[in-house]
């Protein structure tokens, strides 16, 4: 079965088919520039043209970077504030006129990364960390997922971690590798007294150069990198296109 993922992110929206059996994309990863502010009318159109451009049918799972709880967004921390309080999967079906279902990134990532690629077959407690513009998280244990939990935004030395180790962080602050692996640290650390996680998969955008940091990168649990980098948000987001149940 094939279905179409569509991921919006701070900077770009892209998106794909994939062969639900295997996780595989069956067709060209097509990404446009995420609009300016952002706003939902605005993207709206983007995603429409992605949609288009890649001619499928049937439901679309499209994940979004903040919470979303039964379709409808409850915060928007890198996007416009006018998502807030949006039923996304109401809008966006009417609007393209078939099924969609909409849920948090990190969440879509996680789950594509537990079925088909780091945390496959991994029991106890499974955290997912994508490193982009912000910093999502997907929180697993035995296999099942705790949603929307935004472990992004815990507070180090009274900052928003994301303002300290996102990808963005490194990129606007021109952090040297050796720098932003300490940054990194800094945020598993945190996060490892509040969760002891078994496993920590590196995701999002930074994931395509993590043998830049992830030799070097001191931690108590195991940490690897998404072994479907930064296309694990669409693929989560097929596998999910056809189940609202899961918020």
């Amino acid at each position: 079965m094939e279905r179409l993922g569509i991921d919006i992110g701070g900077t770009g929206i892209k998106g794909a088919p994939v062969d639900l059996t295997t996780g595989q994309l069956t067709g060209d990863r097509f990404r446009l520039a995420t609009p300016k502010g952002a706003k939902p009318a605005e993207v709206l159109e983007v995603v429409r043209k992605v949609e288009q451009h890649h001619g499928t049918t049937g439901p679309i799972g499209i994940v979004f970077p903040g919470v979303v709880v039964h379709g409808t967004i409850l915060t928007a921390a890198n996007v416009d504030k006018d998502w807030v309080g949006l039923d996304a999967d109401a809008l966006f079906t009417r609007e393209l006129g078939r099924p969609v279902h909409m849920l948090n990134d990190a969440d879509a990532a996680g789950v594509a990364e537990m079925t088909f690629g780091a945390g496959r077959g991994r029991m106890g407690v499974v955290v997912m960390i994508t490193l982009g513009t912000g910093i999502g998280s997907a929180v697993f244990l035995d296999g099942r997922l705790v949603p929307n939990t935004e472990l992004g935004h815990i507070e180090i030395d009274g900052r928003d971690a994301e303002k300290l180790a996102s990808g963005k962080a490194q990129e606007k602050e021109k952090l040297s590798w050796k720098d932003y692996t300490k940054r990194i640290e800094t945020y598993l650390r945190r996060l490892d007294a509040l969760l002891w996680p078994d496993l920590v998969i590196i995701g999002g955008g930074v994931s395509k150069e993590s043998e830049k940091f992830l030799p070097n990168l001191k931690a108590r649990c195991e940490v690897v990198p998404a072994k479907l980098l930064n296309n694990a948000g669409i693929v989560g987001a097929a596998m999910m296109a056809g189940s609202p149940d899961q918020r």
